[in-house]
């Protein structure tokens, strides 16, 4: 891996992604200049766009299996490259428009290689929300699907987001842990920078992150709230570490890095196991959030403790757990010599650090630089990642 350093204009970005808590579309609309090693973005607006209840209850019932016809496929697709569209437009009212669009989609299926499949030598992963409608309906380019390379060469095609990480929230002298909190978690380990330091990188899917938690609050209040606000309602109750002790027996966790997972393992299903685990507990509602989100800090220090190559000085939160005041303030306990922060603290926007992370995978696509880090993704080299697509004002040679 060799870093380069080279002089570029700043280029307007739009990012977008929704992750697995599907809570709605995540835009970034940001300016980029640099390539690496002197990479500069400045977030000038970010908003969440919130989906329809129907289209969101459509991508749930798709993500947890439910079969429906390739026509009703076809309309998911479009409904959701509708709204990421609609997302980029509006992220750009009262600015200066984007040139470019980096757009994640929405995730509805994502099997790591020799996972469910041992016999298939590459992995597998759908985003649905397709990035030539967006360019379509934008009149910008827009680069998508950036996961299928690196699992064409026999990546997980996930996390992504580490090569991003590296380059703004690495230290000269804090070796840190970047850990997004999405529906799912994730961690980059990063060295401090010197010789051979972006070899070193490590980064994984720890388990769930939210998943489970805003599961458990829309079962538990027959769906009238969607997530546990600052971890207050899980604040008042006491975890049952017997249960947390059992659950950390699963076996992704044992599992040794890259690795990846999503919604497939923690999602509707294992919320199921969960409750009928905790009945001989009984255990009442605040209980019960109280030890689904010390699952989620317990998985975090758990993956740390064992496949880190030493503990970080730092760990930097970002995702929407980063706003759990209850899940920072566990994390904090079960990491005592380490100072649990957040990305805010050094600079980057942690409500919309995804975002911004795919505005950036698009503007190194398009100046041909690679995006995935194999130390994260278990690919055998570094890759372009990302397909372009080309409005139809767009001349092309």
């Amino acid at each position: 891996m060799h870093p380069t350093k080279t002089v570029t204009v700043p280029t307007r970005v739009i990012g977008l992604i929704s992750g697995t808590s599907v809570d709605g579309i995540d835009a970034a609309l940001v300016e980029i200049s640099g390539s690496d090693l002197d990479l500069q973005v400045g977030l000038i607006a970010g908003q969440t766009y919130p989906y329809t209840a129907e289209l969101r209850e459509k991508i749930l019932a798709v993500g947890a299996g439910v079969a429906i016809s390739m026509a009703e496929l076809a309309a998911i697709d479009d409904a959701i490259a509708s709204a990421f569209a609609a997302a980029a437009k509006n992220i750009q009212i009262g600015y200066q428009p984007a040139s470019l669009i980096g757009s994640h989609g929405q995730t509805v299926y994502h099997r790591p290689a020799h996972t469910d499949a041992p016999n298939i030598a590459l992995g597998y992963s759908m985003q649905l929300g397709r990035g030539a409608l967006i360019a379509h309906l934008t009149g910008i380019t827009t680069v998508s699907n950036f996961r299928i390379a690196d699992i064409n060469v026999g990546g997980h095609g996930a996390p992504l987001v580490p090569r991003v990480d590296a380059f703004l929230l690495s230290d000269s002298d804090q070796v840190r842990c970047i850990q997004n909190i999405g529906g799912i978690g994730n961690v980059t380990y990063i060295p401090t920078r010197g010789d051979h330091w972006l070899s070193q990188i490590r980064a994984w899917d720890t388990g769930p992150g939210n998943s489970l938690l805003d599961l458990a609050v829309e079962y538990l209040t027959d769906g009238g709230q969607s997530y546990d606000e600052n971890g207050n309602w899980a604040a008042s109750g006491v975890p049952c570490y017997s249960l947390v002790e059992q659950w950390l027996q699963q076996d992704y966790f044992h599992l040794p890095p890259p690795k990846s997972t999503g919604r497939e393992l923690f999602g509707v299903a294992y919320l199921q196991q969960c409750l009928k685990d905790a009945a001989p507990y009984q255990l009442n509602p605040a209980d019960l959030l109280a030890t689904l989100t010390e699952l989620t800090v317990g998985s975090i220090a758990h993956s740390y403790r064992s496949f880190l190559p030493q503990m970080p000085q730092q760990v930097l939160l970002c995702g929407g757990g980063s706003r759990n005041l209850y899940l920072k303030q566990r994390l904090q306990l079960l990491l005592p010599s380490v100072s649990v922060l957040t990305t805010d603290q050094v600079g980057l926007n942690a409500d919309f650090k995804e975002a911004i992370a795919f505005a950036v995978l698009a503007y190194w696509r398009q100046l041909g630089l690679p995006g995935n880090l194999p130390s994260a993704t278990g690919a055998p080299g570094e890759i372009l990642l990302g397909e372009i697509h080309f409005p139809p004002n767009v001349k092309l040679c």
